[in-house]
């Protein structure tokens, strides 16, 4: 049925083409906006509604998915396939049809299985990358506001910021210091300084547009404005995006070191089969027969299946990580974040609400007032001045903020910007100050942006015939810049020392603390840190963030479960150990360690680092570049670490860390781009909840890892204790195949569903360079084969000598295998309880598919073409009795070595 498309408006439709007919930076930036039907106030939300449904999504398209089709036919791509394929072709040239049908079944099946659990993985993924939204800050009718990016159109004007990524291609309007970090679409390693005013030439390389910035760069440094020039597909980043599809992902180190494992063990059981085979051989036996007892046996025994079972087992914890606020950037860090020792932690806003607010305010001479700095109710009136001295405080922390704060339509109230600034503007604003009337008064001219290596931020303003500077900042940072101190009295001579008592007394009731400060600008002095002095110290202000509530609780799981708690803040040490008290990570005699002493050991070398952070727990006053030198040195102390962080300097540690973690609602993109997990509430007790779901899926690994190889294990021993006494095959080929595919591929994928034990919490992270096959795993399985497999030869060998049949002997032991491994797959589901005191019902997958396993394989013993395919018959009750008997002396063998284990522990 056709559809008639609406048509575009003129000015739409030749924005959509902008990027091929305008060359954006040879054009003065008012040209720019005037060409975008756009200007400093932004559009308004109609007209980006309409250019959204114009010109589409700011979005690349995901990556294409590989077919089902395309996945099944990769299934074949293996050498066991190739293996099974010429036994197939064999059976058919020497006229076994039968043989060569069930051969071609289990190929087909296989197959099915592998394509469906890749499928499934694909679109796990898929569906997590929609998860991770990215954000931009836009001016929209006037009001500055948070977006989807997604949702960004040509003319948008959007706000830049150090840590932000550049959410799509624009042409600057302003910028303040702005370098971008364009390496992933140059190769240029060194940030990029940019300049709005400079024109360039229409044939000007990209890397050399410095009016522009481009889609998917990260702003290393400063401040910056400009507007939407091209989106999505439109955009630098767009063009290449084809290009990149192409590109193969690398398999993560858990990958690697699960299929090297699995090469060492093939090749182990490939000489083990050879060796058989060389017995047979000299008995006269058949060479077709041996030759389709080693495939068969082969494929049985080598896991080849456990790169994509360990696939499975990820993708299920990563779907329950989500559940519990925590997305997942890299599938291998399911199972890191079970494996850290230490989580080093954020204060503000991972332990603590973000919730800042501005509640008291502390002159040097002691005077102090104390505000309601709650956020603004519907009905909430300013509160009356409160003196000349609060109206300059008011009016500084007004005047030097980037904040926005107004009314809604409904009553309430907007705020968006850094948690401080609003909580500065909040007080302010009950103190009878807005910035906008204030900005009226005293329009802004200068401004040095806070950035975390300054400690402080400035702002310079018109006042009449001279200018007026407002500095806020830590008091270390302050105090150097002043000469004077306001005081109820009028301004006196600085006295410091006083200014530090009144700052310890805040802090050592868990304040944040912040120094304001003003003074004038006389001279034609650039507006640079080095000329910020001779100001005078209004006083300082105490923001207090309580604790999130599940905070204390988190902490103490962790301490359960062995794992060392650091909290890392920029604030005061009296503020960072009054918190740190409250989450019972410090004593009353503990002190932190502060950035200043970590500067002085990282002069005297690394050893006296790691020194000053051995039983360390609290860190105050450093900066996020320290985070790096904290991480490197837990690292060479042993310690798996785990690390949060939000800001753009947070990069480095968390690309360091085992385990990066970057907060989902406060995080900068930067910090996010580094990270291997999200948390999308930025919730410590998120973290705890993923250390969690991380150990769970490392014990379903080593469940699936168990049960693969210990079945197989017990398929060799059985082999070879009947080649060793010179009795027939157990197993003809066909039943061999039976055997895989009726146990591995239906019970593996109950044990990757299994849930927690209960006790993940109480145990001890395992150690960071343990193996997957550790003694405790090599002793179950060596167990459980040489148990499975010589009960399996016992009962071949006497009914053998029982007087019957090779064929019969083979019915009851396929029988009794299929059994072992009903058994064996609840024998796997852990390592460390007792069978017996583990539910069956808490995995309904698990026991449907052992259930499953055993009906299929009855069906199969009365079903007339399966009789003749695998050379079965129909058992009695007491026959099936006695061989589910002989079944369950494998969980009496497992659980005298579950207690022997316990007891030598």
């Amino acid at each position: 049925m056709s559809q008639t498309v609406p048509q575009p408006s003129p000015i739409i439709a030749a924005m959509t083409d902008t990027h091929s007919q305008h060359h954006w930076h040879c054009l003065p930036s008012a040209e720019v906006a005037a060409r975008l039907n756009s200007g400093e106030n932004g559009l308004s939300t109609a007209d980006a509604e309409r250019r959204l449904a114009s010109c589409g999504p700011n979005a690349l398209p995901l990556p294409r998915l590989p077919g089902f089709a395309r996945l099944f036919l990769r299934q074949f791509a293996s050498p066991l396939i190739y293996v099974l394929l010429a036994a197939m072709l064999v059976s058919l040239s020497v006229g076994k049809l039968a043989d060569a049908s069930f051969i071609g079944l289990i190929l087909l099946l296989n197959a099915l299985i592998g394509a469906l659990q890749e499928n499934h993985a694909h679109h796990s993924a898929q569906a997590l990358r929609k998860l991770m939204v990215s954000r931009a800050r836009v001016v929209r009718d006037g009001r500055i506001s948070e977006i989807d990016a997604g949702l960004l159109v040509p003319g948008d004007l959007v706000l830049l910021a150090s840590g932000d990524r550049v959410p799509a291609d624009l042409r600057l309007l302003d910028a303040s210091g702005l370098e971008v970090d364009e390496s992933v679409l140059t190769g240029e390693s060194l940030p990029v300084y940019k300049d709005s005013a400079t024109l360039a030439e229409a044939t000007t390389p990209v890397a050399e547009r410095a009016n522009q910035c481009f889609a998917g760069s990260l702003v290393s440094a400063g401040r910056g404005r400009g507007l939407v020039i091209a989106t999505g597909l439109h955009t630098e980043m767009g063009k290449l995006s084809l290009s990149l599809e192409a590109a193969e992902e690398v398999k993560p180190p858990l990958f690697l070191r699960i299929e090297r494992f699995s090469k060492k063990l093939t090749i182990a059981l490939l000489c083990t089969v050879a060796v058989l085979a060389a017995i047979e051989l000299m008995r006269q036996t058949p060479p077709l027969v041996i030759f389709m007892t080693v495939v068969a046996l082969a494929v049985s025994a080598i896991p080849e299946g456990l790169p994509m079972a360990l696939t499975v087992v990820l993708s299920i914890g990563t779907r329950r990580m989500v559940k519990r606020n925590v997305i997942v950037r890299k599938l291998v860090a399911v199972e890191s974040l079970g494996s850290c020792t230490v989580i080093a932690a954020d204060k503000t806003g991972t332990l603590t609400e973000n919730r800042l607010t501005a509640s008291e305010v502390v002159f040097c001479d002691g005077n102090g007032i104390k505000i309601d700095g709650g956020s603004l109710p519907v009905d909430e009136k300013p509160l009356p001045q409160g003196g000349e001295l609060l109206a300059r405080f008011a009016r500084v922390a007004a005047l030097c903020n980037e904040a926005e704060l107004h009314p809604l339509d409904n009553g309430q109230w907007h705020s968006s910007g850094d948690a401080v600034d609003q909580a500065l503007l909040v007080m302010a604003h009950k103190v009878g100050y807005t910035r906008q009337q204030l900005l009226q008064e005293h329009p802004l001219q200068v401004q040095i942006h806070y950035e975390p290596a300054f400690g402080f931020a400035a702002t310079l303003h018109g006042d009449g015939e001279r200018r007026l500077v407002c500095v806020k900042g830590a008091l270390e940072k302050v105090l150097p810049m002043c000469t004077t101190m306001a005081s109820t009295a009028g301004d006196v001579p600085l006295d410091g020392q006083r200014a530090l008592a009144q700052m310890h007394k805040l802090a050592q009731r868990g304040a944040r603390v912040l120094a304001l400060a003003e003074g004038g600008w006389h001279d034609a002095r650039a507006f640079e840190t080095e000329a910020l002095r001779d100001l005078c110290l209004l006083g300082l202000v105490g923001m207090f963030d309580p604790l999130r509530p599940e905070a204390a609780a988190a902490v103490a799981q962790c301490r359960h479960a062995g794992i060392h708690v650091c909290m890392l803040t920029g604030d005061h040490p009296h503020t960072a150990l009054s918190i740190a008290r409250e989450l019972s990570l410090a004593g009353s005699g503990d002190g932190a360690v502060t950035g200043t002493e970590l500067a002085r050991a990282e002069g005297a070398g690394a050893g006296a680092v790691d020194a000053l952070t051995a039983g360390a727990r609290v860190y105050a006053r450093v900066s996020p570049e320290q985070k790096l030198t904290i991480v490197q040195s837990l690292q060479r102390q042993g310690e798996f670490v785990a690390v949060t962080g939000d800001g753009v300097n947070d990069a480095p540690a968390l690309r360091a860390a085992h385990v990066g973690v970057a907060m989902g609602e406060q995080g900068t993109e930067a910090a996010k781009e580094s990270a291997d997990l999200l948390l999308t509430d930025d919730n410590f007790a998120s973290v705890v909840a993923g250390v969690e779901e991380g150990r769970i899926a490392y014990q379903n690994i080593r469940k699936v890892i168990f049960f693969l190889i210990s079945t197989g294990a017990a398929e060799v021993v059985l082999f070879i204790l009947t080649t060793g006494f010179g009795l027939p095959l157990p197993l003809t080929p066909v039943q061999l195949l039976w055997l895989n595919l009726v146990t591995n591929s239906v019970q593996s994928i109950g044990l990757a569903l299994e849930p927690g034990e209960g006790d993940e919490m109480r145990r001890p992270p395992r150690p960071p360079r343990e193996s997957l096959f550790n003694p405790l795993m090599l002793r179950r399985v060596l167990t459980s084969g040489l148990v499975m497999g010589g009960l399996a030869f016992a009962c071949f060998s006497w009914l053998l000598a029982q007087g019957s049949t090779v064929e019969t002997a083979r019915n009851s032991v396929l029988l009794l295998m299929v059994l072992f491994e009903n058994v064996q797959v609840l024998n796997s589901r852990s390592e460390h309880h007792s069978l017996l005191r583990q539910s069956l019902f808490n995995n309904p997958v698990l026991l449907l598919g052992t259930l499953a396993a055993q009906g299929i394989h009855i069906l199969a013993l009365y079903s007339p073409l399966m009789q003749r395919v695998l050379g079965v018959s129909p058992v009695g009750a007491a026959q099936w009795g006695t061989l589910l008997g002989v079944a369950l002396l494998q969980v009496l063998a497992m659980e005298l070595l579950l207690r022997l284990t316990k007891a030598h522990r």
